[in-house]
């Protein structure tokens, strides 16, 4: 079981905690009905981000097996045949049919509409130079949208502007991990023949530093403090600060960073400042 857990990349699924962004900041996550909703959507899109994944992985099995990090992955390692990968692709698709059925309303177009960016993706999309990393944030933004949507409730424009900057940060610094480390471009990813480095860093400063100021911009925001009777919001931009200045010190000074995911949970100063920055978020909009 922790062979196919691998597979489908369960510890990934934190990704999707973005769709309860929507949720929050919309004071209603003590809501009940929405609440399930949002469960239900997080289940949907976990399937639908680990159907990718395995997708993914079979498109790219040569590549991944002379990969120093993903041929250790369970489908080019051996360890899961073709064949049996394709069975987990066939049932995940099944999962996520069946989901759909029982919410059925716009989150299921996003939720194809994903899947389907996402294979496009995987053919020819990321070998298109600066179309590669819009396509990884638009998975982030459908995330929010998505979960906005479930419950059919507003979402500030704030907020996405912030989750669009954000999910570019995120994928730019993906980019500079690949860069930095696999000299073989043309064995590894072919667009990283595309980027220089300079360009690359370029990119990073103009998306972190649009990610602190449109996140600053929404706290003080006059739609902001209405809704939440306060100002005080604004005190949790410097978790923000600090979340991105972190992120980049890891990826620029220790050369981390490929995988998200793993960092939060492995970096203990990112995962103290991520545990900070949800309870002050709670505490303010809630209590």
């Amino acid at each position: 079981m922790l062979l196919y857990f691998r597979l489908i990349r369960a510890k990934d699924w934190i990704k999707n905690i973005f769709i309860f962004v929507p949720l929050v900041f919309s004071k209603n996550l003590f809501h009940s009905d929405y609440l399930i909703k949002e469960i239900i959507a997080f289940i949907t899109f976990s399937f639908a981000s680990s159907f990718v994944y395995v997708f993914n992985d079979l498109t790219d099995i040569e590549k991944d097996k002379i990969h120093p990090i993903k041929r250790n992955r369970p489908i080019a390692s051996g360890e899961i045949s073709i064949a049996k990968a394709k069975v987990v692709l066939i049932v995940l698709l099944i999962f996520i049919i069946l989901l759909s059925l029982i919410i059925w309303n716009e989150f299921v177009l996003i939720i194809f509409f994903y899947i389907l960016i996402n294979i496009f993706y995987s053919f020819f999309l990321k070998n298109i130079v600066i179309i590669d990393v819009l396509c990884i944030s638009a998975g982030f933004i459908l995330r929010v949208v998505s979960g906005a949507v479930i419950v059919s409730i507003y979402v500030s424009n704030w907020l996405i502007v912030t989750t669009l900057f954000l999910s570019l940060f995120l994928a730019i610094m993906k980019r500079r991990v690949e860069f930095v480390n696999y000299r073989n471009f043309n064995q590894q990813r072919e667009v990283l023949e595309k980027y220089t480095l300079a360009y690359i860093d370029q990119i990073v400063s103009v998306s972190a530093t649009a990610v602190i100021i449109s996140y600053a911009l929404y706290t003080v925001s006059a739609r902001t403090v209405l809704e939440f009777g306060t100002e005080k919001l604004l005190y949790t931009t410097i978790f923000v600060v600090y979340g991105i200045l972190r992120y980049m010190y890891l990826v620029f000074k220790e050369n981390k960073g490929e995988n998200i995911a793993e960092l939060i949970l492995t970096d203990k100063p990112m995962l103290i400042n991520s545990l900070l920055y949800i309870f002050t978020t709670l505490l303010i909009i809630y209590f």
